[in-house]
């Protein structure tokens, strides 16, 4: 089993390098939408407002929602072992290749770079918008830029590097837990009046499961920073000195290092649904920051994905050969 999981998350690695996220095919995470929308207006519905009722009923759409989507990916992958292993391998696969977003996350990115080199400025901000949850309206090509930078350096954690670690440890299976809290995080993990009770849960628990990833991440892109000829050493220091400068404890793990390999700052102040919310920042102004960057920052997660995605392999085929 342990050869299966490691072999079907590199060849899902390899597909979703391959055809990262085609419009034709149903996804999961849209699955995954719908049911906590579902379980979100049911609470809603039971709680009648009340914070101490939101609480109960955000954890327990916690629950239902990492109960189903286990079940799920579980019984659809014994059910395909069952078969026969080559079954099960080519179905986890699927599994696998649905859950990483290394491509993805470099088509996105690199619209904005093009908006930003062969487009106006409007087209810049909304394909930016697309990809952040921030204001766009009234960025300028820096803001937008700066935008891009930091969606990929830490959307690098939770949409590669994390789903890869826990698919590691436990096949796909994991892999769904993993991507079901995280969107439910993304959903409902706010903390404006609306979402702060019911997506409490959700959003320490995310909180949880991004600890040891966005660290391990952080370290990659260090380490992976000289092998491209960015600046490892201020990655190195920078991570080191503004990895809490944000205010959730793993956000600023992969945006620190990716400051400092780029040279550049990163973070402040930032516009969400029309309220100004103040921020630390992040890095060094040593340089402006270009468009350029955005192709810099992609590289960078580039090579940090096929870096864990090689130390996985080693460390599964370890583990196989221990195991016997």
């Amino acid at each position: 089993m342990i050869r299966g999981h490691i072999l079907s998350l590199v060849l899902g690695f390899f597909l979703d390098l391959l055809f990262g996220d085609p419009a034709g095919i149903p996804h999961p995470i849209r699955g995954m939408g719908h049911t906590i929308s579902f379980c979100e207006k049911q609470v809603r519905r039971w709680s009648r407002g009340d914070a101490g009722k939101l609480r109960i009923g955000g954890t327990v759409l916690v629950c239902v929602n990492l109960l189903f989507w286990g079940t799920v990916s579980f019984l659809i992958c014994h059910t395909a072992y069952r078969i026969h292993q080559a079954a099960g391998i080519a179905v986890e696969s699927f599994l696998c290749f649905q859950l990483l977003a290394a491509k993805s996350l470099k088509q996105e990115s690199m619209k904005v770079y093009d908006a930003l080199k062969n487009g106006s400025i409007e087209d810049a901000r909304r394909a930016v918008s697309m990809i952040v949850g921030r204001d766009t309206q009234e960025l300028t090509a820096e803001g937008v830029t700066k935008a891009a930078v930091e969606t990929v350096a830490e959307n690098l954690a939770d949409g590669v590097i994390a789903p890869m670690l826990y698919m590691a440890l436990g096949g796909a299976c994991f892999g769904y837990l993993y991507k079901t809290v995280n969107t439910m995080d993304s959903m409902i993990g706010y903390k404006d009046e609306h979402y702060l009770w019911i997506g409490r849960t959700a959003a320490k628990l995310d909180d949880v499961c991004n600890y040891l990833p966005s660290r391990i991440s952080a370290v990659l892109m260090v380490l992976c920073s000289g092998l491209i000829g960015l600046d490892a050493g201020n990655a190195w220091c920078i991570w080191r000195r503004d990895n809490q400068n944000h205010a959730s404890p793993n956000s600023a793990q992969t945006e620190s290092a990716a400051a400092g390999a780029l040279n550049v700052q990163l973070a402040g102040d930032a516009w969400y649904f029309g309220k100004l919310y103040k921020k630390k920042t992040i890095g060094d102004a040593l340089r402006p920051v270009e468009a350029e960057d955005i192709v810099r920052i992609n590289r960078l997660m580039l090579a940090v994905s096929v870096m864990g995605i090689s130390l996985c392999a080693a460390a599964g085929i370890a583990a196989g050969l221990i195991s016997g």
